[in-house]
């Protein structure tokens, strides 16, 4: 059984991998990161990042099972990959109310402490009063997308697996159109993110974000390199993450912050296309620098740059993982939860393609709403 893999990035390339790792003939069909994004035209994804936090809490009870489930495998695929994407630093959870997150957590059997705001300056963060703190040790930290991305797409093709470096137009009854040919398979899975959206008739709803990315010095980063990451919602005003000095690729180290009320729906992939080339919203930007500082304001900040970037979301904020069809499958919808957790999305796409089917997450349900 010949089996394509659509989109090749964070839960694309999880889903190859783990269709190889089944013994399966499975080609994953993507194109690379694009050099310029001003310039480039076509489609884009959002894993080109170094930095996204992972954890295990949440206050959703699937959320929490999956992010231990990829967490879990972070080692093995690490070391079967040759790629390191894995950062442990810990991390801290601020919110008003933190009863469903500890009740999940707790029912998970997820280690955590409960601390109170000014235990924040421990960590280098000046958190609110009105808050509640939560820390979470273990493997908590981030990880590079990019490198995730390549992790994955490395183990997959040791394990036999195929890779077309395309974009994908069209693909329907197991035919796949893109800009490299014509290409024919038994099965298809679409795991394209906001650009898959499109082509699919799902409540999927993607919408624009902003990050701001806040220079500082090497000596600076080195001295702020034990900081967890931080997710803090204050009910007013702040709901944002945080992320420590992280090097990126133009060689400088960064805090990233992101979140906020900027973000706005992008229907078509035109407009996701002209996100991306945009470079972003400066109001978000200058909102996000504004709360980074009131967080860390002992910060000594050399310069700031924006990043566009697109989150996929479903009503009910579970992914959308299951048939379409007798051919087509589907695997999206991260929900602004999905980078870390993609290991095992992609796994869950790919058991469903083999007939492992979650009902409660199959699109099937959208129908019923």
């Amino acid at each position: 059984m010949a089996i394509a893999v659509l989109g090749a990035g964070l839960i694309g390339s999880a889903a190859a991998r783990h269709l190889a790792l089944a013994g399966q003939d499975v080609t994953l069909i993507g194109p690379g990161e694009p050099a310029d994004w001003g310039a480039h035209g076509g489609v884009f994804a959002s894993h080109y990042d170094e930095g996204r936090i992972t954890r295990r809490l949440d206050a959703m009870p699937f959320w929490a099972r999956v992010s231990s489930a990829s967490i879990d495998r972070y080692a093995a695929l690490e070391a079967h990959s040759g790629v390191s994407f894995h950062t442990s630093v810990g991390g801290l959870y601020a919110t008003r109310d933190t009863r469903r997150v500890t009740e999940t957590a707790e029912r998970a059997g997820i280690k955590f402490s409960r601390l109170v705001p000014a235990q924040g300056l421990e960590f280098g963060y000046h958190i609110p009063s009105t808050v509640r703190l939560l820390h979470e040790g273990g493997q908590a930290g981030y990880v590079s997308p990019r490198r995730l991305v390549e992790a994955q797409q490395r183990a997959a093709l040791k394990l036999g697996a195929k890779r077309i470096k395309a974009t994908v137009r069209e693909a329907k009854a197991g035919q796949v159109k893109t800009d490299a040919g014509s290409f024919e398979f038994d099965q298809v899975i679409w795991a394209a993110g906001g650009f898959g959206a499109p082509h699919l008739k799902l409540p999927l709803r993607v919408e624009a974000r902003t990050v701001a990315l806040l220079e500082v010095s090497r000596e600076e980063a080195a001295r702020r390199a034990n900081m967890p990451t931080l997710i803090l919602a204050d009910g007013r005003v702040i709901d944002i993450y945080l992320l420590p000095p992280i090097r990126y690729p133009d060689g400088k180290w960064y805090f990233k912050i992101g979140g906020g009320p900027h973000d706005r729906r992008l229907r078509t992939e035109a407009e996701m296309t002209a996100w991306y080339q945009s470079g972003g919203d400066h109001r978000a930007a200058d909102s996000l620098t504004a709360i980074f500082q009131t967080l860390v304001p002992d910060a000594v900040v050399m310069g700031a740059r924006m990043a566009p970037c697109v989150t996929t979301y479903t009503p009910d904020e579970l992914p959308a993982i299951g048939r379409l069809d007798e051919v087509t499958c589907v695997a999206t919808g991260g929900n602004g939860r999905g980078a870390k957790c993609s290991d095992e999305l992609g796994r869950l796409g790919a058991r469903a393609l083999l007939g492992d089917i979650d009902a409660s997450l199959g699109p099937e349900r959208f129908n019923r709403s």
